[in-house]
């Protein structure tokens, strides 16, 4: 069977193991499970040393993609975040290939061309990502940026989060099929609502598989797919393993075949 590239959210492992532990201590264990690119985070980071880091990375020779909560377009401003730059920065200095950030606040007015001068001044590929919030979680504002940015130089693409779209209570295969062909990373979680009304992610039971091949069927072949819910359990490599080999293993499903037709002579 073809086994899809896999990449575990280091924030999957829980908040405070990952501030404690440090980012560099999961990876033996992402290794060891067969995942080809870490994806770190920014909000977990404590005391890392990034050269460190980016060698320790290069030398199991994983991918590395760096996501940060930054938000690439702020309330009334044309031109995008000013911290961009600085978070750039801290992505090349960890060997990160990609950023993942928000969209933000996305309006007509914003300067894409900024942006793409910007991004040009530097290696890093940036993904921006659908997250939970009522600007920067809804189909429209991506449709509106992907038609500005599609033709410029260095591409610009998406992470499509299969579950933050629930928070908005937006239609994720609709979403997918609107902007499928601009993704090139999927963040997967499953979603369930607890007693106090809020929404979390959790990892996926057997009835949440269809609909997950459902929106890969509109999203480019073998595009690498993220674990981003809850890894744990006593024996933690087995509960990974298990998680990567479901999605390495996760595709479309197969289209149906016309039913043969028997011609008597």
């Amino acid at each position: 069977m073809h086994m899809n590239p896999v990449s575990i959210s280091l924030s999957s492992f829980g908040a405070s193991v990952v501030r404690e532990r440090g980012q560099a201590a999961f990876i033996p264990l992402l290794v060891d499970c067969g995942v080809s690119r870490i994806e770190l985070r920014e909000e977990l980071f404590t005391r890392e040393d990034f050269p460190a880091l980016a060698h320790a990375i290069a030398v199991q020779g994983l991918e590395c993609l760096y996501s940060s909560p930054l938000e690439l377009w702020l309330p009334d401003q044309a031109q995008p975040n000013p911290a961009l730059a600085a978070t750039l920065e801290r992505a090349q200095a960890c060997g990160a290939q990609w950023l993942k950030v928000s969209l933000g606040h996305f309006t007509p007015a914003c300067d894409v061309q900024a942006l793409s001068a910007q991004l040009a001044r530097q290696p890093v590929q940036l993904l921006v990502e659908n997250d939970q919030t009522a600007h920067g979680g809804l189909i429209a504002p991506f449709c509106a940026f992907f038609a500005r940015v599609q033709s410029l130089t260095p591409a610009i693409a998406m992470t499509f989060d299969v579950g933050n779209w629930q928070w908005q209570d937006q239609n994720v295969l609709q979403a997918a099929e609107q902007l499928g062909r601009h993704v090139r990373y999927v963040h997967f979680k499953a979603v369930t609502r607890k007693a106090d009304g809020r929404l979390v992610a959790t990892p996926p039971t057997e009835a949440d598989l269809p609909h997950w091949r459902a929106v890969l069927a509109h999203l480019p072949a073998a595009v690498p797919r993220a674990i981003e819910y809850p890894l744990q359990g006593d024996d933690l490599r087995a509960v990974t393993l298990s998680q990567v080999h479901l999605l390495a293993r996760l595709a479309p499903p197969a289209p149906v075949q016309p039913a043969q037709v028997a011609h008597h002579g």
